[in-house]
């Protein structure tokens, strides 16, 4: 039986990778940011998660403009990362889990999510550079200690899924996960974000109360966040700031009790709010029993 074991949300800033290649952890720069994963790395060693589900977006390395899905996910027997042209190294393969990942296509297919599926997959900076953060020893060995399951959301060619859309395709992840009949530890990851926007009249728009507000509402009321379309995201997060579909459906996968444990939120992180929380799906009260 799966156990959900919470959910980790952060940016995935291409800067990062470079950071973390030249060790400036300690930087003025960056110590902020790099600081408020001290607790990530504490709450994972107790976790102790098998698998990770990765909700991310690509940015042309396995999908461009001339075929990009609404929603792909991975089954694959690992995913390998490649140069991208922003001059930071390139990271060690992860190995995937394709018999979790066609349990999760089987069910989201059932729940009429369309997906695409990818039996061969490459993945970005919006993964290796969050896994890196999370697991830095890992990074360096290639000796990851979990396997992943990559989810891809458009949020870059228009249309784009909706928010609560976004959501649900989460919740229907969630569900699948716990039917699953092998005993695993999953914990599920969000990446990108939060308000930025990176060209045009509004280049360096960063929006600190509409940051704060989603980030106060993810764990209590992912719903509030839910409501507002996809031009609202744009006008209050930058166009860049729709990155905030990926963390809401890693809520909608927490499928017990959410508590918020930690978060971290530093400006600038190359003109984007960087961002880090840390929610545990804790076991619902039983009604029943009371």
């Amino acid at each position: 039986m799966v156990e959900i074991v919470g959910g980790i949300a952060t940016t995935h800033v291409p800067s990062i990778g470079k950071a973390i290649a030249e060790n400036k952890h300690n930087d003025p720069y960056w110590k902020p940011f790099f600081a408020g994963f001290d607790y990530v790395h504490r709450w994972l060693a107790d976790a102790r998660p098998d698998v990770a589900v990765v909700f991310y977006n690509d940015h042309g390395l396995n999908f461009f403009l001339d075929k990009l899905p609404t929603f792909a996910i991975g089954a694959a027997k690992e995913y390998r990362n490649e140069d991208e042209g922003w001059g930071i190294p390139v990271s060690h393969a992860i190995a995937g889990d394709p018999a979790l990942s066609w349990h999760l296509i089987n069910g989201l297919i059932a729940d009429g999510f369309d997906m695409t599926v990818c039996q061969e997959m490459l993945v970005d900076h919006a993964v290796t550079i969050p896994l890196a953060l999370m697991w830095p020893a890992a990074a360096q060995s290639g000796a990851w200690p979990v396997k992943i399951v990559p989810v891809e959301i458009n949020t870059v060619q228009h249309p784009l899924p909706s928010v609560a859309r976004c959501l649900d395709l989460g919740r229907s992840i969630g569900r699948a996960l716990e039917t699953y009949p092998q005993d695993l530890r999953v914990v599920v990851i969000g990446t990108g974000g939060l308000s930025h926007q990176l060209d045009g009249e509004r280049a360096g728009f960063i929006n600190k109360d509409f940051d704060r507000m989603c980030m106060d509402e993810l764990a209590k009321a992912p719903e509030t966040i839910a409501r507002y379309s996809i031009h609202d995201l744009v006008e209050q997060a930058g166009a860049q700031g729709v990155e905030l579909l990926n963390w809401m459906a890693m809520r909608g996968a927490l499928t017990g009790a959410v508590v918020e444990v930690h978060r971290n939120y530093h400006i600038p992180v190359s003109n984007t709010a960087g961002a880090t929380m840390v929610f545990e799906n804790r076991p619902r009260p039983n009604l029943k029993a009371a």
